[in-house]
């Protein structure tokens, strides 16, 4: 099984290439569709890394992508400019899944 990155920028896909993470740069809407496409082709691939940037950017596709299908794993990933989420994001998210304040 592999994983594969579709990232917006060089550098994290050069970093991962470096961890022997195999990818490719995308920065519009259709190739991003294309690429994914691509990587579902590939029955090999069971995880696909995706830059949290294609979240923020095309929700509609990731959030279909993660709906429709039970393999590959789809796995959105923070940049080399870190996260965009909150810094305690983790521990909000168990407090609303669960009822409980940590």
């Amino acid at each position: 099984m592999k994983m594969y990155l579709i990232s917006d920028n060089i550098d994290t896909y050069t970093g991962m290439r470096l961890a022997g993470v195999e990818g490719e740069v995308v920065h519009k809407k259709e190739e991003l569709q294309s690429a994914l496409d691509r990587a579902l082709a590939d029955r090999e691939i069971g995880i696909i890394l995706l830059t949290e940037k294609f979240g923020r950017e095309f929700p509609d596709v990731v959030n279909q992508l993660k709906l429709e299908h039970r393999t590959p794993l789809f796995v959105e990933i923070p940049d080399r400019h870190g996260t965009g989420r909150k810094p305690n994001f983790i521990t909000d998210y168990v407090n609303e899944a669960i009822g409980l304040k940590l």
